[in-house]
């Protein structure tokens, strides 16, 4: 069986550093792996316009946002195929059949679904496109028989709700679609990045996050303001380690290379932890030294990132390339569903036959 990855964003906002050490660093280190057949990366906004359909301009305008984010983190168009979701009709399609597989009670109980409902309000009038996102998930990821789902731990309900669609549809139609496995990040920090003012998620709508495409200024200004230990008043004073977001991105970013550079005077991360605790080391030497590992990391980024600033025409055939892919891939599945529900009445010349010989006596 080939090895296929599916995996993608919703084209809400640009992308922050959440989003990279979350899911962005581990597909570019995945599609440079050779280890994967097809590498499909989708621009989600179908599914963005589910609670945004009032506002259709916001999600035009960040698909491009989120396309250079992916170019310049190191996504590559001759290895991944970059494409826009709403561009692939057959995705709907196959949403429209998996709803006959699931029921209202099955969506209401997916945790992801209701935390994502509380989170913006909705109680009652809840959108049926939202409320169904779940079902549009499992038809993006089974379009393109992917087996392996690159994604944040609080995607886990959604992925287990597509092996119920997937076990139900084999189960009534016949071994068709194929079942995924979900990758999370393997660096427990990278599981879920907090906001810089220590809360527990970025979110455009806080004002807690470091975009990608953000300045050298602008980090280095969050940083500075980063949440701490707020019992940490002196310098002498014994610090925190948990909850201190200063540490929690020190986890996911720093490296050892970046301590004999920028803090020559620690061999490591755990090094650095232990003065924090015991005391005598200032938040703000601490900031510093983050602000230096995210220059460093953030730089080349950037750097692409303008590259592709230059040439928008360009990166717009890129996402119309790899949307014709995609549609030719989710095509033949779709194909492959409408013969398993025998729904593919022009082209089965034996139906064709059988009916025509039965109404010829």
């Amino acid at each position: 069986m080939s090895k296929i990855i599916l995996t993608g964003d919703r084209p809400t906002g640009r992308l922050h550093v959440g989003h990279y050490v979350g899911s962005l660093r581990r597909r570019v280190e995945l599609q440079n792996s050779g280890e994967f057949d097809k590498i499909f990366i989708m621009i989600a906004d179908a599914q963005a316009l589910t609670d945004n359909a009032d506002n259709p301009e916001k999600i035009r305008q960040n698909v491009i946002e989120v396309a250079l984010d992916y170019l310049s983190v190191g996504l590559d168009p001759t290895k991944s195929n970059l494409f826009i979701q709403s561009q692939i009709s057959e995705l709907t399609e196959l949403t429209f059949f998996y709803m006959n597989l699931v029921t209202v009670s099955r969506l209401q109980r997916n945790p992801t679904v209701k935390a994502e409902i509380q989170m913006r309000n909705f109680e009652a009038s809840i959108p049926v496109g939202f409320f169904t996102y779940p079902i549009s998930q499992a038809s993006d990821i089974t379009a393109f028989k992917a087996t392996t789902v690159p994604v944040g731990e609080d995607q886990l309900p959604m992925l287990e709700q597509t092996k119920e669609i997937v076990r139900k549809f084999n189960s009534v139609y016949g071994e068709v679609l194929v079942e995924p496995e979900i990758l999370l990040p393997d660096n427990e920090a990278c599981l879920r990045l907090p906001g810089t003012d220590g809360k527990a998620k970025m979110s455009k709508s806080l004002g807690n996050c470091i975009y990608l495409s953000d300045t050298e200024e602008d980090v280095r200004a969050k940083v500075m303001s980063m949440y701490t230990d707020p019992d940490h008043i002196k310098i002498t004073d014994p610090g925190k380690i948990e909850g201190n977001t200063v540490f929690t991105y020190l986890d996911a970013f720093s490296k050892p290379e970046h301590f004999a550079e920028f803090l020559p005077e620690y061999n490591n991360l755990d090094e650095l932890k232990d003065h924090y605790k015991r005391g005598g080391l200032g938040d703000v030497k601490v900031k510093k030294f983050l602000n230096n590992v995210l220059r460093d990391e953030l730089a080349p980024i950037r750097a692409r990132r303008a590259e592709f600033e230059k040439d928008i025409p360009e990166v717009y055939n890129i996402l119309k390339k790899g949307s014709d892919v995609a549609r030719e891939a989710a095509a033949e599945t779709l194909a492959e569903v409408k013969r398993a529900m025998k729904i593919n009445y022009f082209e089965d010349k034996a139906l064709i036959e059988e009916q025509s010989k039965k109404y010829s006596r």
